[in-house]
């Protein structure tokens, strides 16, 4: 009886503990203002809407990057980025397509719960690839759950413009579940737009953005994407909104900003990223430079039979059981690999 109580006790506290890892990937926990209980021996809770209302309420930056698996978002969560937005930019960053159109929800899924497992402090946006929304408000919210119920996200991005697409902000926010939005250059749109342009450079496609940006806040969006337009543009459309804008390509008078990992980081210079990477990212690293060399060097070392030495070969076996597995391998009529194990002992 007694090793029964100590099995179930510790059932139970594995049970809690699994519960206890669940509910902090979630931004919508309920607060202590609420519910009472145990505080929480994590030191940097995860970002919540309710941190990032009160940053732009103070005029703070908000600082937002794109994430695709657990390194990334490791990177993320000690950096203290805010907002994690695993993008369907992996569409070409990551798979090596020239748009972001073939990605699939199912792709998007995996990178999503990839990131959820190493970022666990910012706040987990899942982009909704093209595709996966747009047909009607049921499709929307059904996807938008799969994202947060299958991905470990806390809200989900949508490219706005088409009537179509504010109809499905709408109802998945009526759904429960919180919407960025994006306007400006879609990416999703480029059979429409004719390719990846710049917009808002004239009157009429200054206004749309204004006007598609609101209406997303209309819709219930918490934020939105403001993607290459004109800096004057983005300073409209941010002082015309009551939630925060988020700029890429933008200028400086959004209330926040992201960019892409791989760009910010120059991680790649294969003729295929170069086309890819935007005039407007500032590289903050050159980390591409950095492991190609160290790929270089592993590869020479390897050529010249540098790599591996003494330092990187750690494991060793005793005299007694050296002996003994050379006799063992004449035994079974393996002389010369007994042969070559003992020339190339340093005993």
């Amino acid at each position: 009886m007694a090793l029964f109580n100590l099995v179930t006790k510790a059932a139970v506290r594995s049970t809690s503990q699994s519960l206890l890892n669940t509910l902090r990937c979630m931004s919508n926990v309920p607060e202590n203002t609420v519910y009472g209980g145990p505080t929480s021996n994590t030191p940097n809770q995860r970002v919540t809407l309710t941190n990032l209302k009160q940053k732009y309420k103070k005029g703070e930056p908000i600082t937002m990057v794109t994430a695709y698996d657990y390194p990334s978002g490791v990177h993320l969560d000690m950096a203290g980025i805010d907002i994690a937005l695993v993008g369907d930019s992996a569409s070409m960053v990551v798979h090596g397509h020239d748009t972001t159109l073939p990605i699939t929800l199912d792709e998007m899924l995996v990178h999503c719960r990839s990131v959820a497992r190493g970022a666990r402090r910012p706040l987990l946006i899942g982009d909704l690839p093209f595709g996966t929304y747009e047909s009607s408000s049921v499709q929307a919210v059904d996807t938008a759950v799969r994202v947060l119920k299958e991905g470990g996200m806390d809200a989900i991005k949508l490219e706005g413009g088409a009537h179509s697409r504010i109809t499905a902000a709408r109802a998945i926010v009526e759904a429960g579940i919180a919407v960025m939005g994006h306007v400006g250059l879609t990416p999703q749109a480029i059979s429409v737009l004719g390719g990846f342009r710049p917009q808002g450079k004239n009157i009429a496609s200054a206004v749309k953005v204004v006007e598609t940006a609101i209406s997303l806040q209309e819709a219930g969006c918490f934020a939105v994407v403001l993607e290459c337009v004109p800096p004057e543009v983005a300073a409209a459309a941010t002082a015309a909104l009551r939630i925060p804008t988020i700029g890429i390509g933008a200028g400086p008078f959004c209330s926040g900003q992201v960019l892409v990992y791989h760009d910010l980081l120059g991680m790649l210079q294969h003729p295929h990223h170069a086309k890819v990477t935007p005039k407007f990212c500032k590289q903050f690293a050159q980390i591409g430079d950095v492991i190609n060399k160290a790929l270089s060097d592993y590869k020479e070392e390897v050529s010249n039979g540098s790599f591996p030495g003494p330092l990187h070969s750690p494991y060793k076996i005793s005299d007694d059981d050296y002996n003994g597995f050379l006799k063992e391998l004449r035994s079974m009529g393996l002389d010369g690999a007994a042969s070559a194990a003992a020339a190339k002992a340093n005993r």
